[in-house]
């Protein structure tokens, strides 16, 4: 009797059960669920700072790269205003010994010598030749150092007037005219410590004038006779790859 009367009982325990487990599991997979979207989520957000982060070492190194560029650039300039700087005192005096030789009396029959160039003109048109390439007017630097080589040959400062017109006419795009400066640059004065730069320089601009031959012969001239320089090292390196 005891077991009839609870029967009824038992049975809706039993059909519960199943319910009771369905509803747990349902409850565990939407808590997955939720986990998995949460760590989704998570791992977009730790992409996206990577990408980013990736992009902005990229940039980081470009702007590292362009300053030390500028930075080179800055040194060679000062560099050479120093040698100017020398050469204006060394000048000064060669003026005023010049003028001093003036006022000394002649000879009746002294014979009238042929005119020379005046040193402070000299030094006047290489400074305002490298002003303007400081000032980053190529083109118009680029012509006042042509017209330096042209009015004084003998001068000092031919070296630089070709080394520098040489740069200036690369930066205004005139390559021909910079292929031409440099070479020159290099075969007249090979022991100048700037060859190497220069000849590298000339490998450049000769490419841009799509004139391969030429530009190769200056990588082997670059390679073999400065192999120890920094450039002649990339030299040799280039001429492996080709």
């Amino acid at each position: 009797m005891r077991l009839t009367r609870h029967l009824p009982a038992l049975a809706l325990l039993c059909l519960a059960l199943p319910a009771s487990a369905g509803l747990f599991d349902d409850e565990e997979a939407r808590n997955r669920v939720e986990q998995l979207r949460t760590e989704t989520v998570e791992l977009s957000k730790r992409a996206e700072i990577a990408s980013r982060n990736q992009l902005d070492f990229a940039n980081q190194l470009e702007t590292i790269k362009s300053d030390l560029a500028k930075l080179r650039g800055q040194i060679e300039v000062l560099t050479y205003e120093l040698d100017a700087a020398q050469k204006r005192q060394k000048d000064f005096y060669v003026d005023l010994d010049s003028r001093l030789r003036k006022l000394e009396p002649q000879p009746v029959d002294a014979k009238t010598e042929t005119a020379k160039i005046d040193p402070a003109a000299e030094t006047r048109d290489y400074e305002a030749a490298l002003a303007g390439l400081k000032g980053s007017k190529f083109r118009e630097a680029g012509a006042s150092f042509l017209a330096f080589i042209k009015t004084y040959p003998a001068s000092s400062l031919q070296a630089s007037a070709h080394y520098w017109g040489g740069y200036a006419h690369a930066q205004a795009k005139d390559h021909a005219k910079a292929a031409e400066l440099f070479g020159s640059f290099a075969a007249k004065w090979p022991a100048d410590d700037r060859v190497p730069g220069a000849l590298e320089s000339q490998v450049t601009s000769l490419e841009m004038l799509k004139d391969f031959k030429a530009a190769r012969a200056a990588l082997e001239l670059l390679a073999e006779k400065y192999a120890a320089s920094d450039a002649g090292k990339r030299a040799k390196l280039r001429l492996k790859k080709k």
